[in-house]
């Protein structure tokens, strides 16, 4: 990749070695095995760097193609694919979904009361809309907030992604499989992180009658040139994917108090292998093609991705989207405007959610001050369960990209301290 001299588009070169010297931190004090990252700005990359190992074990050191796991990076990628179906006709945001998938006519919700699984039935429809901001109502199997969570995991309703050691389904059955368990909330009346991009990938299928694999490869990656992203890694690229961590369980962190804690997590507690390059299920081809979480790809090929949307729907001459679709994506869709904090508090973040909205497949920021965090409003992003991330930020127009493997991402604040690191280098 042809990497520019930073000051040419804005960024301090001195500066940009306070970011290099915090990804060596992260390697020398054992949070994260190797890490990668690259900074783009006005349609240049002015920084690449990859340091520490992307296989501890087979001492493999981290590379500019290593392929990672992206887990929930993918959603934005089926989001864009929904938008393709959009522009050509098949549906409109209000459109319940039954009127494709006729099994989601008559939902059943959790009535909120105690731990019993009693409900009431449903006063409204859930929407296309509703899938693509996370306010269906649908939750994940691996929560343990509501007695719908067991219902899901009693019923084996999991798009995990595709890897089920036994109930698994292709696409089509497990959305089925998802009709027949109550909603957490009503549809529409609060944002709740879930299998609901899942089930936006079935309908890219119906919409588009190709699977999601076929349709992602034909209308996605191609025209982008992205050539190692997929639902599992083929053989001859094996020797490229990257093992993946988790802190060992060791330290002692669930017995120390919260200011403790944060003091000990400054430095890490040490990894252990979570899941291993060589017998990883992501050798083979899921049966559940999970659009909300089951891709791999390389910092490259989703650098490429967000430049597509930084321009606004065109990379390269191959425009995948209109422009005023990508700018509709890319604002606020939560009911009068409100921010995820008022309604629901997000999983597994490292911030509060005041000032942050959810578009059409990712976070927005609507008030840069609220979210305590150096960013701009108009800033839209989203990050996976391995601490992968990336931000697109059209008022600097500039995109950074994150790859590391790291199980959960929210053991340590490493996504706001990687946005100190790349914007104290700006100068221009």
């Amino acid at each position: 990749m042809n990497i520019v001299a930073p000051e040419s588009v804005g960024l301090s070169a001195a500066r940009l070695e306070r970011m290099t010297a915090w990804m060596e931190r992260q390697v020398t004090t054992n949070r994260l095995p190797g890490l990668s990252a690259m900074i783009h700005r006005r349609g240049q990359c002015a920084y690449l760097n990859c340091t520490g190992q992307m296989d501890v074990e087979a001492d493999k050191p981290m590379a500019e193609d290593t392929i990672f796991r992206i887990y929930s990076m993918s959603k934005p990628i089926t989001a864009v694919a929904a938008m393709i179906c959009y522009e050509e006709g098949h549906f409109q945001l209000d459109d319940p979904i039954a009127k494709f998938l006729p099994e989601f006519t008559a939902m059943q919700v959790w009535d909120g009361k105690a731990d019993a699984l009693n409900t009431v039935p449903a006063e409204g429809y859930i929407t296309v809309r509703h899938l693509l901001t996370h306010t269906a109502g649908f939750s994940y199997e691996f929560m343990e907030a509501t007695p719908v969570e067991a219902y899901y995991r009693e019923h084996k309703i999991s798009f995990n992604p595709g890897r089920q050691t036994e109930g698994g389904a292709d696409l089509a059955a497990m959305t089925t499989r998802l009709a027949q368990a109550p909603l957490v909330r009503q549809p529409g009346s609060g944002w709740g992180y879930s299998v609901s991009i899942d089930v936006l990938g079935r309908l890219v299928e119906i919409w588009s009658g190709q699977t999601l694999d076929r349709f992602f490869e034909d209308r996605v990656f191609q025209p982008l040139a992205m050539t190692d992203t997929a639902f599992s890694v083929v053989p001859e690229k094996q020797a490229r994917f990257a093992a993946c961590y988790e802190p060992t369980s060791g330290g002692g962190l669930g017995n120390l108090s919260s200011a403790e804690a944060v003091i000990r997590k400054s430095d890490g507690i040490g990894l252990k292998l979570a899941d291993a390059p060589t017998d990883s299920n992501y050798l083979h081809h899921p049966e559940t093609l999970s659009g909300g979480g089951g891709m791999t790809g390389t910092l490259g090929d989703y650098g490429r991705f967000c430049q597509m949307l930084l321009n606004k729907g065109e990379f390269n001459g191959s425009r995948i989207l209109g422009r005023k679709t990508v700018e509709f994506m890319s604002i606020n869709h939560l009911p009068d405007n409100k921010d995820m904090a008022a309604m629901g508090q997000p999983v597994w973040s490292e911030s509060s959610a005041e000032g942050i909205g959810y578009g059409l497949g990712m976070a927005v920021v609507i008030d840069a001050p609220a979210t305590q965090l150096i960013r701009s409003t108009g800033e839209y992003f989203w990050g996976g369960a391995a601490s992968t991330a990336f931000w697109i930020d059209p008022a600097e127009d500039m995109f950074v990209v994150f790859m590391t493997q790291l199980l959960p991402s929210s053991f340590y604040p490493i996504r706001g301290e990687l946005r100190v690191a790349t914007y104290q280098a700006l100068i221009d």
